[in-house]
């Protein structure tokens, strides 16, 4: 038996319930709860929106992660189109990121077949959903490398 694929809209409204939810929150602790997201670090990120050149923000996950460089899932919890967000950033690959307090520049890129094969096992055991949104829809979901950006 086939089971049923999720409506994007669904996706949609869980995905800014989620986010609503979380900025909630990280205001009423003050930052203490919200930092992590099981395994994952919660960051901000700061990108120009590729329509009207404002600054956008979002909340999302890194499963991998360090200062200087990290990881985003571009999944939109398996929908068929991908997050605005990272269309966002493929237009305007220079974003700022806010993580444990800190704002920081990153120029951002999609990562190649290769390295997504190569990061997939680490994104799916930090959290094992993204393997299900995957499966899913039919687009490859994105996985985006950021890296510090010097000087």
């Amino acid at each position: 038996m086939t089971r049923a694929r999720t409506p994007d809209w669904v996706l949609g409204a869980g995905a800014r319930a989620m986010e609503t939810s979380h900025r909630l929150l990280l205001a009423a602790t003050g930052g203490r709860l919200g930092q992590r997201f099981g395994s994952n670090q919660t960051v901000e990120l700061h990108v120009a929106g590729r329509k009207t050149g404002r600054r956008i923000s979002t909340l999302l996950t890194s499963p991998v992660y360090t200062p200087d460089r990290l990881v985003l899932v571009a999944s939109k919890g398996g929908s068929s189109d991908h997050p605005d967000w990272y269309k966002n950033l493929v237009a305007n690959p220079t974003v700022e990121i806010t993580a444990d307090g800190a704002t920081r520049q990153y120029q951002t890129r999609t990562a190649s077949a290769q390295e997504k094969a190569r990061l997939w096992p680490s994104i799916v055991k930090s959290f094992p959903g993204y393997d299900g949104y995957q499966r899913n829809t039919d687009r490859q979901i994105p996985v985006v490398i950021c890296e510090l950006t010097t000087g």
